[in-house]
């Protein structure tokens, strides 16, 4: 870590002798949470305090060439947190490489820069078309080469949106069969009067995830979750060839305040997986928390089967993480400062809607507060 520091400072001291043609674009986050999870079965609640941060630089080297580099909290090994929690007898927090990557957006050709290649590591919200986490953690960072026609960062430019990649899940030094996917997604944003809408389809195909182990999971395998798509922590049951149908539409009540509303539908259509193989997500949103004074509140309810997705890159605090879980998520954030805002969050989910072994209910509270520079 001390060596991948040195180098890291070492690179922006360099590049202030080039500042001239370098736009550095550095971009961090500090959020501090405090968190309730109170589980059915247990008599105490557990409550902790909890740190993530994000530290990032993005240099626009020139119109045909950008890159990325972040370092974030969390223990190497868990794919879809970056969350430390406090407390170790005040021992230091871990660092790691959470983004690193290249994007070439071609000018010639007619490309005009609506065409980019991305290679390495990236948030996955600015890499695939993401609608909300019923599918994929927003803190996961994919690993791969990706193609995006018609996609800004995280936003989706007017018109038709294309993405395809392929994405190492893990590097096997004994086998060939090394765990991967890939995928590929369609989609188009317009508007419809005062309206503005996207709706679009992905389809993300998984190759050997059977050799997957706790290795490559992580705290989500410790937390005994794998069991609902798999019989052990390195095998999984079935196949994985998932089929996504995303949607949003949103607009302004009286002209001024924002809303939005969306959907996510998500099932596995392998020829081998059992009728357990679906889920969705439907949500609203009102308000915008972008500059102080104003507010936002997110409301959504999420079902989600046992067989429908890869659980161990779906969103870590609906029922725990995984699948096999439904239930609501009510949030809210104001802007209280410049580049500060707070939020309360309310999540009630239950485990097991599909297996015979009863269900498990789980209340959690977040509140947050979040510093971005």
């Amino acid at each position: 870590m001390k060596k991948f520091l040195t180098l890291f400072a070492f690179l922006v001291a360099a590049g202030w002798t080039n500042a001239q043609a370098v736009d550095w674009n550095w971009k961090g986050d500090v959020r501090y949470r405090y968190e309730i999870q109170d589980k059915e079965e247990l008599d105490d609640n557990r409550d902790r305090h909890r740190l993530r941060v994000r530290l990032g630089v993005y240099p626009w080297i020139n119109e045909e060439l950008s890159a990325g580099v972040q370092i974030s909290t969390a223990g190497a090994g868990d794919p879809v947190s970056r969350n430390q929690t406090l407390g170790d007898g005040f021992t230091a927090k871990d660092f790691n490489l959470n983004e690193a990557f290249i994007d070439f957006h071609p000018m010639s050709y007619g490309m005009d820069g609506k065409v980019n290649l991305l290679l390495g590591k990236r948030e996955v919200k600015s890499t695939l078309i993401r609608v909300n986490d019923l599918v994929w953690d927003s803190d996961l960072t994919l690993e791969g080469l990706t193609f995006q026609f018609g996609k800004d960062g995280s936003k989706q430019k007017s018109g038709f949106n294309v993405v395809a990649g392929y994405y190492f899940i893990d590097e096997l030094s004994s086998s060939e069969d090394d765990p991967f996917f890939w995928a590929v997604q369609g989609a188009y944003t317009g508007e419809a009067g005062p309206l503005g809408f996207m709706i679009g389809a992905g389809y993300y195909d998984f190759q050997n995830v059977q050799y997957m182990d706790a290795s490559v999971l992580g705290d989500w395998a410790d937390e005994d979750n794998f069991g609902n798509s798999a019989y052990s922590y390195d095998e999984y049951l079935y196949d994985y060839n998932i089929l996504e149908l995303f949607a949003n539409i949103g607009g302004k009540f009286n002209g001024d305040l924002p809303w939005k509303a969306y959907g996510q539908y998500a099932v596995n259509v392998a020829e081998d997986v059992d009728d357990d193989n679906n889920g969705y997500l439907i949500g609203f949103k009102l308000g915008k928390a972008k500059n102080p004074g104003q507010w936002e509140v997110d409301v959504n309810y999420s079902y989600l089967e046992k067989d429908a997705v890869v659980g161990a890159f779906t969103d870590s605090d609906r029922w725990g993480g995984g699948t096999d879980g439904e239930g609501i998520e009510v949030g809210g954030t104001y802007h209280l400062v410049q580049n500060m805002t707070v939020g309360l969050k309310y999540l009630s989910h239950s485990t097991g809607v599909d297996t015979d072994s009863g269900s498990d209910n789980r209340d959690i509270w977040q509140a947050d507060m979040v510093v971005k520079f």
